[in-house]
């Protein structure tokens, strides 16, 4: 049996996340013919927005009538940018889930009753993207400029953490300072992006190092 987790959806209900596939025997519950009876495990995920318990669902979705039909309009399906002075915020409205941990969590920057609603300077860069990497539904994501140089580097990989600290300690092993650097991704756990500029060249050994890191792409360029 396939042991990969996968999620499912019962019709007006809740998301079924099940983590075993492996069915296991049900403590105390038996078939007539006095078989254990055995499932795999899972646990329920709100679907409709209104648990009280989220993520998880409590049940009410069948006391407020939740309707699992998609009404979405495709032509919504957009994001809006919010540029700043060093940060831009992106907005896809039509994947908000409204779970507010932007507008609960940095009402400086994100606030429903202003318009426009999102303020890209109203807090640190750092605030705002420890705030956008909590949105659960991915509908938040930022940009971040980063000043070109002479010497520049470029990698693509799985967003994970320590990447960015053995990075580092690659160059700085080599010898080679890191003078500027951005990182952006397309949401948490997804795929990542990291620019950054160096005070010199980075010589071949370590260029080998880095390629033979496991990236899903690197690029050294030389702007002269």
């Amino acid at each position: 049996m396939n042991s990969k987790p996968k999620i499912a959806f019962t019709p007006n209900g809740p998301y079924y996340l099940m983590h075993d596939m492996q069915a296991t025997p049900v403590p105390n519950l038996r078939r007539a013919s006095g078989e254990a009876c055995a499932t795999v495990r899972g646990v329920a995920l709100c679907r409709c927005g209104a648990s009280k318990n989220k993520p998880f669902c409590d049940g009410t979705h069948g006391a407020i009538g939740f309707s699992g039909r998609n009404t979405a309009d495709p032509g919504k399906d957009r994001r809006v940018s919010y540029a700043g002075k060093r940060i831009t915020i992106l907005d896809n409205r039509s994947i908000c889930s409204h779970a507010g941990f932007c507008t609960d969590g940095l009402k400086s920057v994100f606030s429903m009753h202003d318009e426009p609603w999102i303020d890209p300077d109203g807090a640190k860069v750092e605030e705002i993207v420890a705030t956008i990497r909590k949105c659960p539904s991915g509908a938040l994501g930022y940009a971040i400029d980063i000043e070109l140089a002479p010497e520049m580097a470029f990698l693509v990989y799985d967003d994970m953490p320590g990447v960015i600290g053995r990075v580092g300690t690659m160059f700085g092993e080599a010898g080679v300072n890191i003078a500027n650097m951005a990182v952006s991704r397309t949401k948490e756990g997804g795929k990542a992006l990291m620019a950054f500029s160096i005070d010199a060249a980075a010589p071949a050994e370590l260029v080998e190092r880095v390629r033979g890191f496991g990236f899903d792409a690197a690029r050294f360029i030389s702007l002269g």
